[in-house]
C-alpha cells in the first residue's frame, strides 16, 4: 500500500505543479486554492508512504514522478521545447525510479 500511496502522491504532484503555472503567481484565486489543496493532498500521500518506505527512496521517487510527469505534459500539451536529450534524460529518470523500486527490500513493502 505504501508504494500505491507514493505513486498517487507523485501523480498529484504533477497536478499541483501545473496548478502553480496556471495560478499565475497565486493571482488567480480559484486556481490558487485548488493548487494549495492539491499540495496538501500530495504531501499527505507522500507522508503515508514514508511510514514504510525509507525517506531517500520515497523522496527520489516522489519528486521523480512529479518532474518527469510535469515535463511530459509540458512537452505534449503546453508547447514547451522538446529535444532528444530532454527525452533521453526523462527516460533515464524513469529508469532510475523503476530501479529504486526494484532494489527495495521486501520488508520495506510489508513493514
Amino acid at each position: 500500500m505504501a508504494w500505491f500511496y507514493l505513486i498517487i502522491g507523485g501523480m498529484i504532484e504533477i497536478a499541483w505543479a501545473l496548478g502553480l503555472k496556471f495560478s499565475d503567481g497565486f493571482t488567480k484565486p480559484v486556481v490558487s486554492v485548488v493548487t494549495v489543496l492539491l499540495i496538501v493532498t500530495s504531501f499527505y500521500f507522500f507522508a503515508q508512504a514514508m511510514k514504510r518506505i525509507p525517506v531517500g527512496t520515497a523522496y527520489a521517487i516522489f519528486t521523480g514522478i512529479g518532474a518527469a510527469g510535469t515535463a511530459v505534459i509540458g512537452f505534449t500539451s503546453l508547447g514547451e521545447d522538446v529535444s532528444f536529450l530532454k527525452i533521453f534524460f526523462i527516460l533515464l529518470l524513469l529508469t532510475c525510479i523503476i530501479g529504486l523500486k526494484l532494489s527495495s527490500k521486501p520488508e520495506e513493502e510489508n513493514a
